[in-house]
């Protein structure tokens, strides 16, 4: 359990601030021995995920009053946690399956942007822009690298089937080809398939070892199977690899934290901290 004072270092605003978020009923922190507010990590990511909705065009108090009349629209028996919230111009938007409304007028809000939704958080993917994509005769033979490139461009295209079987086909070719094998393994897990992306993680670390998107996909997939000593292991060479990789720091953290190592928790969610304020 958190006290406000940590609460409010990890996330980096005031005290006073927190108040609006419990006015607005957002988390329910219990009370301590001697009368103090304590707070969960289910309360900390809560508000982590309230503190993502301060935009320039959404101020703390509108989110606030957001958050306090979608809690007012829902009643007290349903946790705000069920729904997802993000920031979509000047309003906060409420999204369950299909559905999305904006959070304080209760008004339908339709949503034209893609969307792929992570399990333990997006998998990181290794990006450069996508290369032309020749034709090939049927008897033709690629390098490693072709046949990346071509997997690459099919991804980028949609065509994710055939995009996996040239990466497969540059695996084939050279087992070392360390981004072939990144890719695949996302592929796959995304597919739902995270023991088959595994296999293909660890090759990569293999043949790469200080490939961090690499361990970071690996701890997401452990984590997913539920393995989650594994998974902090993992993490843990991620950030070896890469000391900002700010999603690893944070899955530790609430690793840590479900495994009751608070202090821990404590740290990596500091760190999670300094390194996304970098980014603003």
């Amino acid at each position: 359990m958190y006290t406000v004072r940590e609460v409010a270092t990890v996330l980096g605003v005031k005290p006073t601030r927190l108040r609006g978020y419990l006015r607005a009923g957002l988390v329910s922190p219990t009370r301590g021995e001697n009368g103090e507010l304590r707070f969960s990590f289910q309360d900390l990511a809560l508000l982590r995920k309230a503190e993502g909705l301060v935009t320039p065009r959404i101020p703390p108090r509108r989110v606030h009053d957001a958050l306090r009349r979608l809690r007012a629209r829902l009643g007290a028996d349903i946790p705000l946690s069920r729904y997802q919230l993000e920031a979509q111009g000047n309003a906060v938007v409420v999204t369950e399956g299909q559905n999305r409304w904006d959070a304080a007028s209760g008004q339908v809000v339709f949503n034209f942007e893609p969307r792929r939704e992570g399990g333990a958080g997006e998998l990181h993917e290794l990006r450069r822009p996508p290369p032309p994509l020749p034709p090939v005769s049927p008897d033709q033979v690629l390098s490693p690298d072709e046949y990346y490139d071509r997997g690459y461009a099919l991804e980028e295209a949609g065509d994710i089937e055939n995009a996996m079987e040239e990466y497969r086909r540059a695996i084939a070719k050279d087992p070392r080809h360390a981004d072939a094998q990144v890719n695949l393994g996302r592929l796959l897990h995304e597919a739902g398939r995270p023991f088959d992306a595994l296999v293909h993680y660890r090759a990569a670390l293999a043949a790469r070892p200080g490939d961090g998107t690499a361990a970071f996909n690996l701890g997401v997939a452990q984590e997913d199977l539920g393995r989650t000593d594994e998974a902090i292991i993992a993490y843990e060479q991620a950030i070896e690899r890469e000391p900002e990789n700010a999603d690893a720091h944070y899955n530790l953290a609430r690793l840590h934290e479900q495994t009751g190592r608070s202090d821990s928790a404590i740290r990596h969610l500091l760190i999670y901290r300094r390194l996304t304020r970098k980014r603003k």
